[in-house]
């Protein structure tokens, strides 16, 4: 098995903590402007902020759970077997309402902490569980392969060389949680997972490897010894999750007692953020929304199996919502939901509905501006089975939009996360919205090596003049050798640096320019 097979895979053995990080081997990677994210007064206010994905597993039924009023006529003659009463439905405005089991996010709503975006997908939509979800979690056309995920590349440039040097003083605890046996694409780097998975914040046992003498200095010791390392890292942020949820305990008295598991997430979820961790990204999912068959009861189609996953989202965000508020952490949270692909608008003769293309998405949160963006989803006279909801937003959008105005990625970075530009959507609050720093944008290109393995290459791009240098660190992130220092022009250039002097062993790369960070890790063999 080699690393990048491992770090995929071979974590999972570890226990119940799993943890995967970037590896440090010909990545690259640009950073988040300013130091590292830390909870006090001196940090960043988008290093403060937090971003919390909601996955909807399988397929959500967008039609039933945002209802176009103003297409109840065409509704009625595409689903009459399961579209729900009227008189029944939860009305946002004159062409808008939701469906009845969403009370608490109704609520969210009028309160002004919801935005409803209609018609989210992409461009030649695909209707495959698996690659939709790939689409999705990659930010990829739907005719491209990407084996990296969109948040996975976010937080390679805010933890960089992640995860070589972490945990530290200034970076103690893991780039992201997901709530859940196995880390998701979503959060895949361009070598590994981006965080940790753990199934119950509340029990978390971390792997503690035995002591072991030091690993010999060959190829097979130097695997070896970053196994250890991985293990380390999972001892240790295993540690930081179980203090951050002794420190704070739930407040609100909304969440179910029991039969949602959702709801069970998001409360671990909020206590964490309360006690203290400084985790930016948070994914907790709930699956069953492949609803081919029984999504309504025949009797009463308000009631039924879509009906009880949208009334355990709306009862576990609400909750998680009214948590936060008690906790006072409330202006620090933005949570959104993500799922495959939306159904078909006409439905089936299993009071069911099939594959879909593009669905509504809720963003949720105090920061977030409140109002339905988008129009009622166009529904021809007469549907047939070929019929889609056409699209309105790209989800990449959505991404850009957060990543940029609510965790503050720099134009140059947002552009290498998600390949060209996407336009904005209106998602904040005003006061919320935070335009990065007028930092110089630069790109970090991968390290080439020479082949008689004495000195290499690193070719870089700067967007304005600035002062660039350029240092080899170990893996503790102390500087051993600085390699260039000077003021250059804005354009693309390259520095080839010499290695030799310099022990076999595992290094970083570290480039600074003007208050920005990037790194790359690279192996020295003798």
């Amino acid at each position: 098995m080699d690393r990048r097979t491992f770090l995929k895979t071979g974590l999972a053995a570890m226990g119940a903590v799993h943890l995967a990080g970037k590896g440090f081997f010909n990545a690259s990677a640009a950073s988040l402007p300013g130091a590292a994210a830390a909870r006090s007064n001196g940090a960043s206010p988008g290093q403060r902020r937090i971003l919390v994905v909601v996955r909807l597993d399988g397929g959500n039924d967008g039609l039933n759970t945002v209802v176009p009023l103003d297409r109840m006529d065409s509704l009625a003659r595409a689903r009459a077997n399961i579209l729900i009463p009227e008189s029944k439905l939860l009305r946002l405005d004159a062409t808008t309402a939701l469906h009845p089991a969403l009370s608490g996010l109704h609520k969210a709503y009028q309160e002004g902490d919801l935005r409803i975006l209609q018609a989210v997908g992409y461009p030649s939509h695909n209707q495959s569980h698996f690659r939709s979800t790939d689409i999705w979690f990659s930010g990829s056309d739907s005719n491209q392969v990407l084996e990296s995920g969109v948040l996975g590349r976010y937080l390679e440039g805010r933890f960089p060389g992640f995860p070589a040097g972490y945990p530290n003083a200034a970076q103690p605890h893991p780039p992201s949680i997901q709530i859940g046996s196995t880390l998701l694409m979503l959060l895949q780097g361009q070598v590994a997972g981006m965080g940790m998975a753990i199934s119950d914040p509340s029990r978390v046992y971390a792997f503690q490897p035995d002591g072991i003498d030091v690993a010999p200095d060959t190829p097979w010791g130097h695997e070896l010894t970053f196994i250890r390392q991985m293990a380390s890292q999972t001892h240790q942020y295993g540690d930081a999750v179980k203090t951050a949820m002794a420190k704070a305990t739930t407040k609100s008295s909304l969440y179910p007692a029991t039969g949602n598991r959702l709801a069970d997430q998001l409360k671990g979820v909020a206590r964490l953020i309360a006690g203290g961790l400084d985790t930016p990204i948070y994914v907790v999912s709930m699956g069953g929304f492949d609803t081919h068959s029984g999504q309504v009861n025949g009797s009463d189609t308000a009631t039924g199996a879509h009906a009880d996953l949208l009334r355990q989202l709306s009862e576990a965000v609400s909750a998680f919502l009214d948590d936060l508020r008690l906790m006072g952490e409330d202006d620090r949270v933005v949570g959104f939901t993500v799922s495959e692909f939306g159904r078909r608008i006409l439905s089936n003769a299993s009071l069911g509905t099939d594959h879909g293309t593009a669905a509504p998405m809720f963003v949720f949160g105090k920061p977030v501006a409140g109002g339905i963006e988008g129009t009622s989803p166009e529904i021809p006279t007469l549907a047939t089975a070929r019929d889609n909801v056409p699209m309105q937003i790209d989800f990449r959008s959505v991404y850009s939009t957060l990543l940029a105005e609510w965790l503050q990625v720099r134009p140059a970075q947002l552009r290498s996360i998600l390949q060209r530009d996407f336009p904005a959507t209106g998602l904040l609050k005003q006061g919320y919205s935070l335009r990065p720093p007028g930092q110089v944008d630069f790109e970090m290109a991968p390290l080439l090596q020479d082949t008689s393995g004495d000195g290499a290459t690193l070719s870089y791009t700067l967007y304005d003049s600035a002062q660039v240098q350029i240092g080899i660190c170990d893996l503790k992130g102390r500087t051993v050798r600085t390699v260039f220092s000077d003021r250059m022009p804005e354009g693309r250039h390259a520095v080839r640096f010499s290695t030799t002097g310099l022990a076999s062993g595992h290094f970083l790369l570290r480039m600074k320019v003007a208050g920005g960070i990037a790194q790359q890790g690279f192996d020295l063999v003798r």
